[in-house]
């Protein structure tokens, strides 16, 4: 983020597992549903997010992250309101949705999604631009408090290298488990991560 530093902390909550994410299947515009496990990390999370006051809460409106956000008690704040945010959905895989990149290595060896193109979706620097765009809504309620969002694996890593300043494709540097919370804030002037990865 650049521009003048906002006070609040941003929180990220992967949604829990579902059963394409457990098989490395690639999952962006499909609607896959929680698994029992998913539906427990999730909620697993509440404990800790009840101890936060957020000023705006924000979800894919992909149903694995607005249930995730729904169990894990994220519910409209009492000052704030929770929006649903389009970019805030996963990347779009195009071709390669459902598949895992095993798969996807039979054909193009050594794929990622972060180096190699992505017939009929989305280049890292789109995922980026939407990234982007996302942290500019923030900004009015991080300059009041802190935010949460909930989303998925590949779009919130993004995000984070966003946030840090980082080229899109750095977001390979992280990892975040389903059902995971991770932290982002700043130390005076400087962005950074404050915890990364919290188990349910």
């Amino acid at each position: 983020m650049s521009g003048a530093v906002p006070p609040g902390r941003l929180v990220l909550l992967r949604h829990g597992e579902t059963e394409w994410s457990r098989d490395g299947r690639h999952t962006g515009r499909t609607d896959v549903p929680l698994t029992a496990r998913g539906e427990r990390q999730a909620a697993g999370q509440s404990g800790r997010l009840a101890a936060w006051t957020f000023e705006l809460v924000a979800t894919s409106p992909r149903r694995r992250a607005w249930h995730t956000a729904d169990l894990a008690g994220l519910a409209a704040p009492p000052a704030g309101e929770r929006v649903v945010w389009d970019d805030l959905g996963e990347w779009d895989y195009g071709d390669y949705e459902g598949l895992t990149t095993a798969t996807i290595r039979e054909t193009v060896p050594g794929w990622t999604v972060w180096t190699a193109p992505v017939p009929g979706g989305e280049s890292a620097e789109q995922v980026g631009a939407r990234a982007d765009a996302v942290l500019a809504r923030l900004r009015p309620a991080l300059a009041r408090g802190d935010a949460a969002l909930v989303g998925h694996g590949h779009m919130l890593r993004v995000l984070i290298a966003r946030w840090l300043g980082l080229p899109p494709r750095d977001g390979v540097h992280v990892t975040l488990a389903a059902g995971s919370v991770s932290v982002l804030g700043h130390e005076h002037e400087a962005a950074v991560i404050e915890a990364l990865n919290l188990p349910a």
